[in-house]
């Protein structure tokens, strides 16, 4: 069975593991990642896959990074947060691991690997949308990753749904992200704890009496015992979601659309209200085939499965 190796950069840990054709994980390992520093970046992928490939017969290796990638997947254009500008990343890291490389969008990634091996497997169109500190997403239609013209396609984080609406990291104002994301879910509940509002108080209690530390986990928590106001909370960003997908879905007709990110852990108490917006908001409702809406199933492995099977292609 081929072996492939699968490498997640984030902003704090870069994650690598070997992949096998099902997609299970033969070994994972993880380190912190030193975003401030492309060439030390590039020197921690290369010390996790020359590890890798010293225990596992490694035929190529997948790199699944944050920003824009260019068409020919070995170019970083961009990177949010982490220290790269056109940085030609599949040439630099083929000298140091000796190894066929390929780069692509870290969303991209993951949704490429619930297409083959979790949420959306039985589908050859799918639309993830992963909920985080952000909103990002990956589009598979007719069993074949979607990347646009130029390798940059599929940033829906940055759909505008609010004209002049808040301003984003991007420098627009109004993108989907800052409606629907989990910064979103903490800004509005920390705001209504600070402001004083009697129906966040138990949420305000269980983050010490501090609205700065009122976190996505501890609504979800509150949510899951049965606290209003933070049910609410999740409802909301649901409302934000499901309306959103709606849109998507008019221009892109996915069979299904997979919710993943740290957020969708809260599970039906925000897929649910997600699903009621979406089925409200969708075009030609009652009039053509229902999607469904799935939670991930891959978690947080999702982006490193998927870079490793994309290596493999």
């Amino acid at each position: 069975m081929t072996l492939a190796c699968g490498v997640d950069v984030g902003g704090t840990k870069i994650a690598a593991g070997v992949i096998d054709e099902d997609g299970s994980i033969v070994e994972e390992l993880r380190v912190v990642s030193p975003a401030t520093s492309a060439e030390a970046i590039e020197d921690a992928i290369a010390g996790l896959v020359t590890e890798l490939s010293s225990r596992h017969d490694i035929s190529a290796v997948g790199v699944g990074a944050a920003g824009y990638i260019d068409k020919a997947r070995a170019v970083v254009m961009f990177a949010p947060n982490i220290a790269w500008r056109n940085v030609d990343l599949k040439t630099e890291l083929e000298k140091r691991v000796d190894l066929p490389v390929v780069i692509e969008n870290d969303a991209n990634s993951a949704a490429w690997g619930e297409f083959r091996y979790g949420a959306g497997h039985d589908v050859d169109d799918l639309l993830l949308v992963t909920v985080g500190t952000g909103v990002g997403g990956g589009v598979v239609l007719d069993g074949e990753l979607y990347r646009g013209a130029f390798g940059v396609g599929a940033e829906i984080g940055h759909m505008r749904v609010v004209p002049g609406g808040i301003l984003c990291g991007c420098g627009n104002h109004g993108c989907f992200e800052q409606y629907a994301s989990g910064n979103a879910l903490v800004r509005e509940a920390r705001a209504s704890a600070g402001g004083g509002s009697l129906l966040a108080r138990n949420v305000l209690d269980l983050a010490g009496g501090d609205p700065d530390k009122i976190t996505g986990p501890l609504i979800t928590e509150a949510a899951r015992g049965g606290d209003p106001f933070a049910i609410e909370q999740l409802t909301e960003l649901g409302r934000w979601l499901g309306e959103g997908i709606a849109s998507l879905t008019a221009i892109l007709d996915p069979a299904v659309v997979v919710i993943g990110g740290g957020v969708s852990e809260a599970g039906e108490l925000l897929l649910g209200p997600t699903r009621r917006a979406f089925a409200a908001q969708l075009t030609g409702r009652g009039h053509r085939p229902s999607l469904e809406i799935r939670k991930a199933r891959l978690g947080n492995r999702a982006g490193l499965i998927g870079a490793a099977d994309l290596a493999r292609r």
